[in-house]
């Protein structure tokens, strides 16, 4: 089995052991967030806040492939 596969075969089961389903989770909570009471312009908004949180995180998610790549190279020399 090559990594490529392992990573599609365990995505879903490693999401849920990294972040496990709970009541008070922020993502599930503010996915059943009623969205018909909200303006176009709060909608807009609430777009733009996602948009700024999804490249935050990608940001931190490349920073830590860098980090890993440093590190994995270290130690193969």
């Amino acid at each position: 089995m090559t990594w490529g596969a392992a990573r599609s075969t365990l995505g879903v089961m490693e999401s849920e052991e990294t972040f496990p389903k709970r009541s008070d989770d922020p993502l599930a909570t503010l996915a059943r967030q009623d969205l018909d009471p909200l303006s176009v312009a709060e909608l807009a908004a609430r777009i733009a806040a996602l948009e700024a949180e999804i490249t935050r995180t990608r940001t931190h998610a490349d920073r830590a492939n860098s980090n890993r790549a440093s590190a994995d190279a270290l130690f193969r020399t």
